[in-house]
């Protein structure tokens, strides 16, 4: 038994033995594999090192060891940059609160994430660890790289507090220095960054750095000289970005030292900050430029300051329009000065710039402001200035050159004084010209005799008398207008002007137009005498002649001044031929007035005249007794015009002539189509009486009757008191009694609307409304006359009615009216009339294709003056403006102008501008501007949208500070044109925006 025993407890031993032999070598392989696995970390294998401690943390039987290894498993996961290292490493710190290594853990990673330039994550585990358990040595490596990753991340204040803690470390002292230096020279606190500066300058490593820095900070502190030797010797030892900053410092500390020469090459290196300049660069290179008199390199430079409000723009501004001024580019100079005299940092460059404005606006005008006003301002800010005799000089002058009348005459107005009577006088008559122009008749006419009631200067004396007659005579006051042209022709000055040349032509039209035809005729005869080159007005001149002396019955001398406007073949030539016939019949030589009337049909298939000339030709053949030629003219005459105001008369001379001869039934025939055709006119009044002349001579009275009850407008039981209700108004009318003779006709009408003189009734109760204002109560009168048949009255009911309805800005019934006046007119003026106002009307219902076709008729017409002219040229091109066909637009403007005058020559010159900048014709654009600041500145629409129209040119000519400035004067200057804000608005934004690429001081 003990036997067994005994081998039982071998047997036990010898398995406890095993057992403990086993663990023991588990044990040491684990701890091997630990080794082996350190040995890697710490050769930088760490994805080896990091599975192998994986193994150990897996196998080890030592708590001691699986913490160790769960410690550098996430070290390796932070330093190969494992997406779970941070989360590895909390869980190393939450599951081991109590381990040695966890201080060590943050410490190891923190330096980690510092070498490798990753701060913001190295700062964030230098927060987590404990100071206090750090040693001296790795104290100082704390302090000095967590300084630096505040530095990194500019947290001044924090790397100033760590970097002081190492500032006199032996390993880290002089970075920290460094860094300290740098800061304070960040912060501009020179004084401080030369002595940390100077305490590690002693080192080969800072040398080049401290170079460039030191050159700066002499610079900043105003040492010129010393950053020149400093700055010149960093250049060689420094980078791309630090030598342009070399380049800056070195060149603006000669221009400081006023040596240019030297500057110019360094700041033409400098390549600014980010690529981009400030104002104050582009000043410092302009006036280096400007101080060589190398101008146009200079403009290139200040040209480009922008948005720049300080003494630096002031100044670059200033040296810009003296730039400008020496290249003779005086409409940017005036920008210039304009701009700089707007600001007052320099209160003498201010004075000076305001001085070389106010005499450049008067020398080349200005669109911004009249010079009058420009020039007195400059007097009320600087009244002991030395140039203020120049400047009143200029003043005076300026009233006239600047063309700007009204806003001269408001100054005059307010400083009237003997030395301003002369440019008073001379001012009222020219803008009396201007209001003539643009047919403001009765202001203009206000002008003139306040220009007459200053005689300073007889031939303008003379001149303003002479417009005075003309604007009399357009009002239809011919006997004032008489005694204002006798005037004008008595003076001595008279012969001397342009207008004398007229002064004859003139006084003939004033006595025509009073009837004082003797007197008529011998001034036509006068200008006739004296003007051999003026084709249209001596055509003119012949024609009225003969009308005068048609008119005073002396037909032969008539009829050789109608033949000389047949041998000028003007266009005039069918109505003296026309007149010349009818002279022929009274001076008994009816063979000749047939034989001219035959031969102008023949000639002028297309006259106006020719319904007249087969009137008169029947009429004729009927007093020669030549009655079937007389029925075959009047034939012709009904066939060719359907709506001639002879046709009635005709056909009721055709009648007339079958009751002569016997022949009732065609008699009958003809007059019951006049009564039918032709209802209410007198000639169916005559056809009705002559027609129950017939009845009663056939015993034929019931039929008679029952004919005439069929018309509907013969009321035969009221005959007698019709005659007598309408007679008896009509007394009134031909005596002047006005209101006693609207309250006849008005009776007549009321009672009679369709008697047999209503028609007559209407349109003198129509007229005599017109004439008193009454013009709604006149509409109804006329339409009653017009929507009757053709008659005498048609023509003239027609005009007046369009009339109204064109005051009354109602185009849609003013163009059936115009249309049917142009169709139905006789006399040539009502046609042009009704072309002219066609055009108008349907341009203000925006239907441009029938305007052009209507201005087309208009320049055609060679009897349309040139105010007609130009508002159909305008009416072409605007309408090719709005339908953009810019090519007939571009023709339209271009012919207007050379005749337009006023505001319509300056919207003429605006677009000439316009397609000039889209030909990319700057520079010939930029005249067009001119033209308009210079000749047409009252007109401000005009002036602000050609002022955009040149920040474009500029633009295109690379001169941006040109373009922006005249943009912000534009929104500036001319807030009531929202469309020309809009555009300026939308141009500088673009340009802005484009500017800003390279120049930092500009806002977008």
């Amino acid at each position: 038994m003990h036997t067994i025993k005994n081998i039982v407890l071998i047997s036990a031993s010898i398995l406890a033995t095993t057992a403990f032999a086993q663990k023991t070598e588990v044990y040491s392989n684990s701890l091997a594999k630990f080794d082996t696995a350190l040995s890697l970390y710490q050769e930088k294998q760490y994805l080896a090192a990091q599975i192998m401690f994986e193994q150990v943390k897996e196998t080890s039987v030592s708590e001691e060891t699986k913490t160790d290894a769960e410690f550098y498993i996430a070290n390796c996961a932070i330093r190969l940059n494992q997406p779970n290292a941070d989360i590895l490493m909390e869980d190393f710190v939450a599951n081991n609160p109590t381990s040695t290594k966890q201080n060590q853990a943050y410490t190891g990673v923190a330096h980690y994430y510092f070498e490798q330039a990753n701060y913001p994550k190295a700062l964030q585990y230098f927060d987590k660890i404990d100071e206090s358990a750090l040693t001296y040595e790795e104290l100082e490596k704390y302090n000095f790289q967590k300084g630096y990753c505040y530095f990194s991340s500019k947290n001044k204040k924090e790397a100033i507090n760590y970097f002081n803690k190492v500032a006199n470390s032996g390993e880290y002292g002089s970075q920290a220095k460094y860094y300290l230096g740098f800061m304070a020279y960040d912060n501009d606190n020179y004084k401080e960054a030369n002595t940390y500066f100077d305490q590690v300058s002693g080192e080969e490593k800072y040398k080049e750095k401290l170079s460039y820095f030191q050159a700066d900070m002499n610079f900043k502190l105003g040492n010129f000289k010393k950053a020149i030797e400093l700055g010149i010797a960093a250049m060689p030892k420094s980078n791309a970005q630090e030598k342009s900053e070399l380049n800056k410092i070195i060149g603006e500390s000669y221009f400081n030292l006023k040596q240019y020469d030297k500057a110019l090459p360094y700041l033409k290196e400098y390549k600014g900050k980010n690529g981009q300049w400030t104002n104050t660069d582009y000043y410092q290179l302009g006036y280096t430029f400007y101080q060589q008199k190398d101008y146009e390199n200079a403009i290139s430079q200040f040209n480009k300051i922008i948005d720049g409000k300080d003494y630096v723009a002031q100044n670059g501004f200033y040296h810009l329009g003296e730039s400008y001024l020496k290249t003779d580019k005086k409409p940017q100079a005036l920008n210039a000065f304009k701009n700089a005299s707007e600001m007052d940092f320099d209160k003498k460059i201010q004075e000076d710039a305001t001085l070389n404005y106010a005499k450049l606006s008067y020398d080349i005008g200005n669109s911004y402001q009249s010079v009058p006003d420009i020039l007195n301002a400059f007097l009320d800010k600087y009244p002991n200035s030395t140039s203020k005799n120049e400047i009143q000089s200029l003043l005076v002058s300026s009233y006239v050159t600047s063309k700007n009348y009204q806003q001269a005459l408001t100054v005059l107005d307010k400083n009237k004084s003997a030395d301003t009577k002369n440019a008073y006088q001379k001012v009222t008559f020219y803008r009396g010209i201007e209001l003539y122009n643009d047919g403001v008749y009765q202001e203009a006419l206000k002008m003139f005799k306040k220009s007459i009631g200053e005689p300073k200067d007889a031939k303008f004396l003379a001149r303003a008398t002479f417009w005075k007659a003309e604007t009399e005579f357009v009002l239809d006051n011919f006997q004032e207008a008489l005694v204002s042209y006798k005037q004008f022709e008595n003076s001595q000055e008279a012969k001397v002007t342009p207008e004398y040349k007229n002064i004859f032509y003139n006084l003939g039209y004033t006595y025509f137009k009073q009837k004082e035809y003797e007197q008529a005729a011998t001034y036509f005869q006068k200008f006739i005498e004296v003007n051999k080159d003026d084709k249209t007005r001596i055509n003119d001149a012949y024609l009225r002649l003969g009308d005068s002396r048609f008119v005073t019955s002396k037909y032969w001398p008539a009829m050789e001044a109608y033949n000389k406007v047949i041998e000028l073949k003007s266009i005039d030539a069918d109505y003296a031929t026309y007149q010349k016939a009818i002279s022929y019949g009274f001076v008994g030589k009816n063979d000749k007035k047939i034989e001219d009337f035959n031969k102008f049909l023949q000639n002028y298939k297309s006259s106006q005249y020719r319904d007249d000339v087969l009137y008169e030709l029947g009429n004729t053949y009927i007093t020669e007794d030549k009655t079937d030629m007389a029925i075959k003219t009047y034939d012709m005459l009904l066939t060719e015009f359907k709506n001639s105001t002879y046709n009635p008369k005709a056909i009721l001379k055709q009648g007339l002539i079958y009751y002569n001869s016997d022949k009732d039934e065609q008699a009958i025939a003809k007059f019951k189509k006049v009564a039918t055709d032709y209802p209410k006119s007198p000639e169916s009044m005559e056809a009705v009486s002559t027609a129950r002349l017939i009845y009663m001579d056939n015993n034929q009275v019931d039929q008679y009757a029952a004919w005439v009850k069929s018309l509907g407008y013969i009321e035969v039981s009221d005959a007698e008191l019709d005659s007598d209700t309408y007679q008896s108004a009509e007394k009134q009318y031909l005596q002047g009694n006005k209101k006693q003779a609207i309250s006849g006709f008005a009776g007549y009408v009321n009672q009679f609307p369709n008697g047999n003189n209503s028609l007559k009734a209407n349109f003198y109760l129509a007229q005599l409304y017109f004439a008193e204002g009454m013009e709604n109560n006149a509409t109804t009168h006329y339409e009653n006359v017009v929507l009757k048949p053709k008659s005498e009255f048609t023509e003239q009911s027609l005009s007046r009615l369009a009339e109204i309805y064109l005051k009354q800005s109602d185009y849609s019934k003013a163009i059936p009216v115009l249309v049917r006046l142009e169709n139905e007119a006789d006399f040539p003026q009502n046609k042009t009339f009704a072309q002219a106002n066609l055009m108008r009307s349907y341009y203000e219902k925006d239907d441009y294709a029938n305007a052009v076709l209507y201005a087309d008729k208009v320049l055609l017409n060679p009897k349309s003056d040139n105010k007609i002219k130009s508002d159909a040229q305008i009416i072409v091109a605007r309408s090719a403006i709005q339908t953009k066909d810019e090519a007939k637009a571009k023709s339209a403007y271009s012919t207007l102008q050379k005749i337009a005058k006023g505001e319509l020559a300056a919207e003429a010159w605006y677009y000439d501008a316009y397609f000039k900048n889209k030909e990319n014709k700057y520079e010939e654009s930029n005249k067009s501007v001119q033209k308009i600041a210079k000749d047409f500145s009252g007109y401000k629409y005009w002036g602000a949208k050609s002022l955009v129209i040149m920040a474009k040119n500029f633009y295109g000519l690379k001169d941006s500070y040109q373009a922006t400035y005249i943009l912000e004067s534009v929104l500036e200057n001319f807030t009531d044109f929202k469309d020309v804000v809009d555009e300026a608005t939308a141009e500088l934004s673009k340009i802005k925006s484009e500017e800003s690429k390279t120049n930092s001081s500009i806002k977008k």
